[in-house]
C-alpha cells in the first residue's frame, strides 16, 4: 500500500500542477518582500538635431548637433499607507494556502489509493473462496464417481454436483474478472505507463495493528486543527483581510525619495571645435535628490469601491469557513456511522459463517447416511459460500471505514 501510495503521489498530475502553483505563490511572496527595495535604472541617449539646436549654454543656434546622454536615477518608498507590508502579509497567507490544497490533495491520493487498493484485497479473497468452494466442490464429485464405480451409488446422484461444479465455475471467473477490473482501477489511480501485469502482496494481519473505532467528536476535534481544508480556508481568509488594509492604504498619502544622476556631450556643427568628450562629461555633471509627497483628494471613488470589495471577500472567506466545518463534521459523522454498521455487519458476518457451517455439516452427515439428498447440500453450501463472501465483504468494508476515519483526523 505504502509503494502504490508513494508512486500515486509521484505521477499524479493534479500534485504537479498544485507543485506548480505552489512555486509561482512562493515567487508571488518573494517579489512582495522584494518591494521594499529601492530601484535603480541607468540610461544612455544619443540624439541628432538638424536646423535650430539647443547648444551647451541652453540657447538655440542655427546649427545641427548631436548630444549624447547618460543619467542613473533610483527611488524608494517611504510610506505608502503600509501597502507594502499588508501585501507581504497577503501573499505570505495565499502561499500557505496553498500549500494547504497541495496536503488536501496528497491526503485525497492516500485515500482513492487505499479505497482501491482495499477494493484488490477485498476481490483477491473472493476469489480464494471461490476456488476453495470449486475445490470442495470437485472433491465430493470424485468420491462420488469412486461410489458410483463401486455400486455403491446411483449414477444419478453426481448430475446435481455437477450443476453446482459449472455454477461455481462461473462464480470463479466473475471474481477473477473482478480482480483484473481492481487491478486495473489501480493502475490508472497510479497513472502507470505500464498498466499489465499489476499484483499487490496480501497481508496475513489485516486487521492485528487497525486502530479501534474512533469516536467522531474527537476525530472533528483534531481534524479542525489538523485538516489542510480548513487550514487553506483560514488562509484565505487571512490574505482576503489583509487585502482590505491594502485597499485601504489608498486614502493614505505616499511618500517617496528620488536620486538622479546625468552628464551629456554636446557636439555643435557651427562651432570651430567643441569641447573634449572627458571635459563636457565631467563639466555637464549633475545630481538632484528629492521628496516626493502624493496626497489623494478624488479618485472618483475608486478607493472606496476596492475597500467594499475586499470586505465582501472577507465575509465570504468567513462563511467559506463555516461551510468547511459544517461539510467536515457531516461526513465525519457519515464515516463513524459508517463504520459501527460495518463492524456490525462484520460481526454478524462471522456469526452467520459459523452457522451455515454446522448446517453444511449436517446436511452432508444425513446425506452420507441416506437421510439427505444432493439439492440440500448444495443448497446448505451455497449458503455458506453466500455468508462467507459476504464476511469478506463486511471486513474489507469496516477496515475502509477505520481507514477513512484515521485519515480525517
Amino acid at each position: 500500500l505504502e509503494q502504490c501510495i508513494d508512486t500515486a503521489l509521484t505521477n499524479n498530475r493534479n500534485m504537479k500542477l498544485q507543485r506548480i502553483n505552489y512555486e509561482s505563490r512562493n515567487i508571488a511572496y518573494q517579489q512582495s518582500k522584494n518591494a521594499q527595495l529601492p530601484n535603480l535604472n541607468g540610461s544612455v541617449g544619443q540624439n541628432f538635431n538638424f536646423g535650430r539646436s539647443l547648444a551647451v549654454d541652453n540657447t538655440y543656434q542655427n546649427s545641427n548637433s548631436q548630444t549624447t546622454n547618460f543619467s542613473i536615477s533610483g527611488g524608494l518608498n517611504l510610506f505608502n499607507g503600509f501597502r507594502v507590508k499588508n501585501t507581504i502579509d497577503a501573499r505570505r497567507a495565499e502561499l500557505l494556502a496553498s500549500g494547504a490544497d497541495l496536503q488536501k490533495i496528497e491526503k485525497d491520493i492516500v485515500m482513492n489509493v487505499s479505497t482501491v487498493f482495499l477494493q484488490v484485497l477485498q476481490n483477491k479473497e473472493l476469489q480464494a473462496n471461490a476456488e476453495n468452494q470449486l475445490a470442495i466442490t470437485q472433491e465430493n464429485i470424485d468420491r462420488r464417481i469412486v461410489l458410483i464405480n463401486s455400486g455403491k451409488l446411483a449414477e444419478g446422484e453426481i448430475y446435481e454436483l455437477q450443476a453446482q461444479l459449472a455454477k461455481e465455475e462461473v462464480a470463479l471467473v466473475q471474481a477473477q474478472n473482478n480482480l483484473e477490473l481492481s487491478l486495473l482501477d489501480l493502475a490508472l489511480i497510479m497513472d502507470l505507463e505500464e498498466i499489465g501485469g499489476l499484483d499487490v502482496v496480501v497481508p496475513n494481519n489485516l486487521l492485528e495493528n487497525e486502530l479501534a473505532l474512533l469516536n467522531a467528536e474527537e476525530v472533528y476535534g483534531s481534524a479542525l486543527r489538523s485538516r489542510p481544508e480548513i487550514q487553506s480556508a483560514e488562509y484565505r481568509l487571512q490574505s482576503n483581510e489583509k487585502n482590505v488594509e491594502i485597499a485601504k492604504s489608498g486614502y493614505l498619502p505616499s511618500l517617496s525619495l528620488g536620486a538622479s544622476w546625468g552628464t551629456g556631450f554636446y557636439n555643435m556643427s557651427n562651432m570651430p571645435q567643441n569641447s573634449p568628450f572627458a571635459d563636457q562629461f565631467k563639466n555637464n555633471m549633475s545630481t538632484g535628490v528629492g521628496l516626493n509627497l502624493s496626497i489623494p483628494i478624488f479618485n472618483r471613488f475608486e478607493t472606496k469601491s476596492q475597500v467594499t470589495s475586499a470586505k465582501l471577500n472577507v465575509e465570504s472567506s468567513k462563511l467559506e469557513i463555516e461551510n468547511v466545518k459544517k461539510e467536515l463534521r457531516k461526513n465525519i459523522q457519515q464515516a463513524y456511522y459508517n463504520a459501527l454498521a460495518a463492524r456490525n455487519r462484520w460481526e454478524a458476518s462471522e456469526k452467520s459463517v459459523k452457522a451455515n457451517e454446522e448446517s453444511y455439516r449436517f446436511a452432508n452427515q444425513k446425506f452420507e447416511v441416506g437421510r439427505g439428498n444432493q439439492y440440500e447440500v448444495n443448497l446448505a453450501k451455497n449458503n455458506l459460500t453466500q455468508s462467507i463472501s459476504e464476511q469478506t465483504q463486511s471486513k474489507y468494508e469496516y477496515v475502509f471505514r477505520l481507514k477513512i476515519l484515521e485519515l480525517m483526523r
